[in-house]
């Protein structure tokens, strides 16, 4: 039978959970701290006026970026769209991320990182506006304007950082990592205050599901206003055309067994995921639960996976990165099958549905750290970026094929979502299993 619960009573579960949630993360972080080897110091009082204007820009885009995660679905279904008119929305977005996606390092290289950066801004600023309309046609335009916003958030900023690092500063390489190990704890730290302050302007105040996209706005108009008076154009060196860029990729790919594991590990992990980003959402909301605050709690459980990643991969520890990454696959696993269950019409349990999309997160926190360790041994770096950018095309086509033709009108819509991410986890697992094998005499 369908397990009902008051919504108080689920925004009370939430809290707790969320509370216990920020507690388990304080002290996971302490440990993982504790675990890591000394960081690089870097005190020069030049690079950390430079990281701290850096900072100042990249952290405006992230809050902006992060403030319209928790309500995108919740706001399309205010304005009166079916699910099935939903999930072509987040279709455009995946396909916009595919087709533009590919080419932003390479326009940022050639036309200027700067350039792209003030454009990220009015093309993000754009978007957010769009949401002010109830025109299916705008909400699509503006969904395509997201997916190019969102690849040049990933694209431009941390490219012309390095330029400026490295060539401009003259600072050394080995202080590259304390800039980005910083980036990715206050990165963490903002999805989860993006989260709250979601809830409260839309929640709270009344404002509406539309809030958080306004909210956005005025930090995207500083962010481009600091990019265009505050900082140096540069440009990349490298001159070789795109195509010949990817044709390079693919051939790498197609010499070596170990890199199209990696890649299906990628695609089928990474799909599974987007898929989720659109179906939390309508699994959790009839339960009435704060969404803002579901999604602090996602984003602390990241950090809690990113946390366990380190104190299990130390000396102490003595896992490598292959084995945790079968771990984070497994947690993904057994979250989908438990999904499975609680999402079937005459067994619906949000609650259980809500752990387990916990337990997901938890597992995403693990497998990016690990991800990003494995491609960095596995795969060249003078291919690396076309290499990436072709793991992209299998992993975008899985996830708009399972939203256009899995969620529709049915009533098993969404439990039949859960069937296939379980069976494409089940592949993910077993690749794992072979790149153990072809890895087991690397050091990694």
């Amino acid at each position: 039978m369908t397990v009902k619960l008051q919504p108080r009573i689920m925004e009370g579960f939430v809290c707790v959970i969320f509370v216990a949630l920020s507690a388990l993360c304080v002290g996971m972080e302490y440990m993982a701290r504790k675990a890591k080897p000394p960081e690089i110091s870097a005190s020069n009082p030049i690079f950390l006026k430079f990281q701290t204007d850096y900072f100042k820009v990249y952290f405006l885009a992230l809050l902006a970026d992060w403030l319209q995660g928790p309500y995108l679905y919740k706001l399309y279904s205010h304005y009166g769209f079916e699910e099935s008119q939903i999930a072509v929305l987040y279709v455009c977005g995946f396909a916009s991320s595919v087709i533009f996606g590919t080419g932003t390092g390479v326009l940022a290289d050639r036309y200027g990182r700067r350039k792209l950066c003030v454009c990220f801004a009015v093309v993000y600023s754009i978007s957010c506006l769009t949401k002010l309309s109830r025109h299916y046609g705008v909400l699509i335009l503006g969904r395509v304007l997201g997916g190019i916003s969102t690849s040049l958030l990933f694209t431009a900023f941390e490219s012309w950082y390095v330029y400026e690092h490295i060539e401009t500063h003259d600072f050394p390489p080995e202080w590259l990592p304390v800039t980005f190990s910083r980036a990715t704890f206050w990165n963490g730290i903002l999805a989860i205050g993006a989260g709250i302050a979601a809830n409260i302007f839309a929640g709270l105040f009344n404002f509406g599901p539309v809030a958080p996209f306004i909210m956005a706005i005025p930090l995207l108009i500083a962010s481009g206003v600091l990019v265009s008076t505050k900082w140096n154009e540069n440009y990349g060196t490298r001159q070789m055309r795109f195509s010949k860029l990817c044709i390079e990729g693919l051939r790498e790919i197609v010499r070596s067994k170990r890199i199209v594991l990696i890649g299906a590990i990628q695609s089928l992990f990474e799909s599974c995921m987007y898929i989720f980003v659109f179906i939390w959402t309508p699994v959790l909301d009839p339960s009435g639960p704060p969404l803002g605050v579901v999604f602090s709690s996602f984003m602390i459980c990241i950090m809690i996976g990113s946390s366990l990643f380190h104190i299990l991969t130390t000396k102490h520890a003595r896992l490598q990165a292959v084995h945790v990454l079968a771990i984070s696959v497994l947690l993904a696993l057994t979250s989908m099958v438990s999904c499975i269950k609680s999402t079937h019409p005459h067994h619906e349990n949000p609650t259980v549905s809500f752990l387990a999309f916990l337990l997901l997160e938890l597992a995403c926190g693990m497998y990016f750290p690990c991800m990003g360790f494995l491609r960095s041994r596995i795969i060249p770096e003078k291919n690396r970026a076309s290499i990436v950018n072709w793991f992209r095309v299998p992993l975008n086509c899985i996830a708009c094929i399972g939203l256009m033709y899995l969620h529709n009108d049915d009533v098993l819509g969404t439990h039949k979502i859960f069937i296939v991410c379980s069976l494409l986890l089940m592949v993910a697992m077993l690749c794992v299993f072979q790149l153990c094998i072809f890895i087991k005499t690397m050091t990694v």
